[in-house]
């Protein structure tokens, strides 16, 4: 086993981990193995229609073994996340999944921040992680879900919630989840009024000192490519790109 797949088999860890706490919020979304692939999708449910969709990650596994393994398992809706490193050409993914019945649905970044250095944001603005009941009340009406649960908003959570504000507007925020030994960003938005003044880059910078000083040994993400652009300022780097297929037609397990 090479360096470079001992690196990209621990980050995609850290995402299963850290992307399924993030999406337990309504309900818990688990992560588990499945032979050789990642599997992330709801607990059991009474009712089978209340499923989310599943997504099935990849790594190091030929196109058409995995495929054996999803339809093989999968429920009724899911997503395969392939998953290649930065140096290995994506066309033969492409191009293999395509002839099993798939279509590529996006691609993202995936990025890593050793948490070595971290630059200082350029911009003076207040940014707060996420402590009162006040405060998560009024970022739940913003972003439209539950508040954060007051019994989640000390230190000993699971994930740590940063908010921008101007005055007391909350114009900007990001989350951080601790996963297996280091941290998932996630979630990260500024308001359009408020972009191209580096709120990004500070929301980016308080979370990933605290993020330091608990301990964990790197900072994960994905990104888009609007978002690509932010992130290596911040001292991320890109180690992988996720393939993102669906299945041309409804499969039922």
């Amino acid at each position: 086993m090479t360096t470079a797949k001992r690196d990209i088999e621990a980050a995609i860890e850290v995402f299963v981990h850290g992307f399924s706490t993030d999406k337990s919020g309504t309900f818990p979304y688990e992560a588990s193995r499945v032979g050789p692939l990642w599997l992330m999708r709801d607990a059991e449910r009474k009712n089978p229609r209340d499923y989310r969709g599943e997504e099935w990650i990849v790594h190091d596994v030929a196109a058409e073994e995995a495929d054996a393994i999803v339809r093989q398992h999968a429920r009724s809706s899911f997503a395969v996340s392939v998953v290649i490193a930065s140096d290995e050409p994506d066309q033969p993914v492409r191009t293999t999944y395509k002839a099993l019945g798939y279509r590529l649905l996006r691609t993202e970044g995936f990025f890593a921040q050793p948490l070595r250095q971290i630059p200082e944001p350029p911009a003076a603005i207040s940014i707060e992680r996420v402590r009162t009941v006040e405060r998560a009340a009024q970022l739940a009406k913003i972003v439209r879900r539950r508040p954060i649960a007051a019994d989640l908003l000390g230190d000993s959570a699971p994930f740590r919630q940063y908010v921008a504000l101007d005055g007391d507007a909350i114009v900007g925020r990001v989350r951080s989840i601790d996963a297996v030994g280091a941290t998932w960003c996630a979630a990260m938005y500024v308001e359009p009024s408020h972009r191209r003044r580096g709120i990004g880059q500070a929301l980016m910078s308080k979370m990933l000192h605290d993020d330091r000083a608990r301990g964990s040994r790197c900072s994960m993400l994905l990104a888009t490519h609007a978002g690509a652009l932010l992130y290596p300022r911040m001292g991320y780097e890109r180690i992988g790109t996720l393939l993102i297929f669906g299945p041309k037609s409804r499969t039922n397990s």
